[in-house]
C-alpha cells in the first residue's frame, strides 16, 4: 500500500477560529452523484461541523477521509456504488476518530469544502478523474451505439415530506405522514431506477428532519432534471379524498427570486459562476427571471402528465393542477412539483396509503406521467433524447406556453416548412399541449444529441 500524500486538511471553524470542535460529529449519511462531466460528488451529511483529513492511496485506488472525533449515526447505511466510487467502508483508525474509505475505479483529484446548515453541516468532496482516465477520440456513432450506451440518465430527485421531529399529518389510526411519504418515496425510487433512462435521487432516505430550503438545494447539487416532493394531505373533513398535484404559484416564485438575488453568492451561481457587481443586478434579475419562467413551464407540463396518470389509479381531489407557495418548490432552475398522494385524515385513504400494493400503483402512475413528458421533451444528451432520435426518422415535441413554430423549428434545427408539412398545418399556429412530429433532417441520425 503506497500513500500518495495528504491532499487536504479541513478546518470548519467560524471566522478563522482554529480550535477543534469540542463535541463529536456524527456521520448521518453519504450521497454519491455522478455529474455529466464524468466527475463524482460525495456529500457527507454531518450532525455538526468537524475537522477532517483527506488523502488518497494507490494500488488499489482509494480515497480516505478521517473525521476528527467522528462517529456513525444510528441507522447509517452505506450508499450504492455510483460514478468512480465502487464501494464505501468505515472504521476507527484511532480512538475518537472515524475513517471513511471510498474504493475507487481509478485515480482521482479530490477537492473538498464544508457547508454549514444551521447547527449541522455537509462535507462536499468533488472527485475529478476516475474511470475515464485521459480523454480519447470517440469513434463515429451509430444508432446501435447510442441506444446501447444509453447516454446519460435523467436524474429525478424524490423528496419524502416531513421526517424526524416533524411527523406531518397524523391519521385516525396514528399513522404518521412522514412514514407514509418515505415508504412511497422508496417505492417511487425503485420504479424510477428500473427505467433505463432514469435514475432516482432520494433527498430523504431515512427518518430525519431536513429544512425545507435544504431539500431543493440537495436536488440542485445532484443536478436533478426534476424534483418531486411526496406528501399526504390532511383536512378537518374526514370525507375529503383524492390525490392532488401542485406547482409553484407566481407569488411564491416572485418572493423566492428576491431571496436569491439578496444572496450574492447564489446569484453568481445562477448565472454560471459569473460574479455580479452592483451594476449587474438588473442583468442578474433578468437571467433569473428567464430561468425561472422556463422552469415553471416545464413544471406545469410534467405536473399535468402526472395528474392525468394519477386519474387512472383513483379519485383526484381536483381535476387540474393546483398552485401554492410551497418552499420546497422554489428552486429557480429545477422543475418541481408536489404530489399529495391522498388524505391521511380519511380512514379509507389512510389504509390505502399504508398498503404496499396501493403505493406501488400510485408510484407507477407518477413514473408514467414523468415518462410521458420526457418521451417528447427530453433534454439533449439523455437516453430519452437518443431514443427519440431513432423513432422512424422523427421525434415528438410537446408545445409549451410561449413557444412559436419558428422557435420550435430553431430548437430542433429543421425548417418551419418541414414541421408544417409533417403535421399538415395550414398556418404557423400551434396550441399549448399540442404534440408535433419533428422530421429529422438528413436521415435517421440527424438530430441525435452529440
Amino acid at each position: 500500500m503506497r500513500q500518495k500524500g495528504i491532499l487536504a486538511i479541513g478546518m470548519c471553524a467560524l471566522l478563522g477560529l482554529a480550535a477543534p470542535y469540542a463535541q463529536a460529529a456524527q456521520l448521518r449519511g453519504v450521497t454519491l452523484v455522478e455529474a455529466e462531466d464524468g466527475s463524482t460528488r460525495a456529500v457527507l451529511d454531518l450532525s455538526k461541523p468537524a475537522d477532517y483529513k483527506l488523502f488518497t492511496l494507490a494500488n488499489p485506488d482509494r480515497l480516505v477521509l478521517d473525521l476528527s472525533g467522528g462517529s456513525l449515526a444510528g441507522g447509517f447505511r452505506a450508499p450504492s456504488p455510483n460514478g468512480v466510487v465502487s464501494g464505501l467502508r468505515t472504521g476507527k483508525p484511532s480512538e475518537g476518530d472515524l475513517r471513511v474509505v471510498f474504493d475507487l475505479a481509478g485515480s482521482v483529484q479530490p477537492r473538498s469544502r464544508i457547508e454549514r446548515e444551521g447547527d449541522s453541516a455537509r462535507l462536499v468532496v468533488e472527485l475529478l478523474g476516475g474511470k475515464g482516465g485521459a480523454a480519447k477520440a470517440a469513434p463515429a456513432r451509430t444508432i446501435e451505439d447510442v441506444i446501447g450506451r444509453g447516454e446519460r440518465k435523467l436524474i429525478i430527485a424524490i423528496d419524502a415530506g416531513h421526517g424526524g421531529k416533524d411527523p406531518g399529518a397524523i391519521g385516525p389510526t396514528r399513522k404518521f405522514e412522514k412514514d407514509i411519504t418515505l415508504a412511497m418515496a422508496r417505492e417511487l425510487a425503485a420504479q424510477i431506477d428500473a427505467d433505463p433512462g432514469m435514475q432516482a435521487f432520494l433527498v430523504r432516505d431515512r427518518d430525519v428532519f431536513i429544512p425545507l430550503h435544504e431539500r431543493y438545494q440537495r436536488a440542485r447539487e445532484a443536478q436533478a432534471d426534476l424534483f418531486i416532493s411526496i406528501h399526504a394531505d390532511a383536512a378537518h373533513n374526514k370525507a375529503a379524498a383524492g390525490a392532488s398535484v401542485y406547482v409553484l404559484s407566481l407569488r411564491g416564485a416572485s418572493s423566492e427570486a428576491a431571496r436569491w438575488l439578496a444572496d450574492q453568492e447564489n446569484a453568481a451561481d445562477l448565472v454560471g459562476g459569473v460574479e455580479l457587481d452592483a451594476r449587474d443586478k438588473n442583468l442578474a434579475a433578468v437571467l433569473l427571471d428567464l430561468s425561472q419562467n422556463a422552469t415553471m413551464r416545464v413544471s406545469d407540463d410534467v405536473a399535468g402528465e402526472v395528474l392525468a396518470a394519477l386519474k387512472g389509479v383513483g379519485k383526484t381531489h381536483k381535476h387540474q393542477i393546483e398552485r401554492a407557495n410551497f418552499v420546497v418548490l422554489r428552486s429557480p432552475d429545477v422543475p418541481s412539483m408536489l404530489v399529495e398522494t391522498g388524505f391521511i385524515t380519511n380512514p379509507g385513504e389512510e389504509a390505502r396509503l399504508s398498503d404496499p400494493a396501493y403505493r406501488k400503483r400510485m408510484a407507477g402512475a407518477i413514473v408514467t406521467g414523468v415518462r410521458n413528458y420526457f418521451s417528447v421533451q427530453a433534454p439533449p444528451g439523455t437516453w430519452y433524447a437518443a431514443r427519440q432520435g431513432t423513432l422512424g426518422g422523427s421525434r415528438q415535441h410537446l408545445v409549451s406556453r410561449g413557444e412559436t413554430l419558428t422557435l420550435i423549428a430553431q430548437r430542433h434545427g429543421v425548417p418551419v416548412n418541414s414541421i408544417r408539412a409533417a403535421n399538415k398545418l395550414k398556418d404557423d399556429t400551434v396550441r399549448v399541449g399540442e404534440r408535433l412530429t419533428i422530421p429529422l433532417a438528413g436521415g435517421a441520425m440527424a438530430g441525435l444529441p452529440e
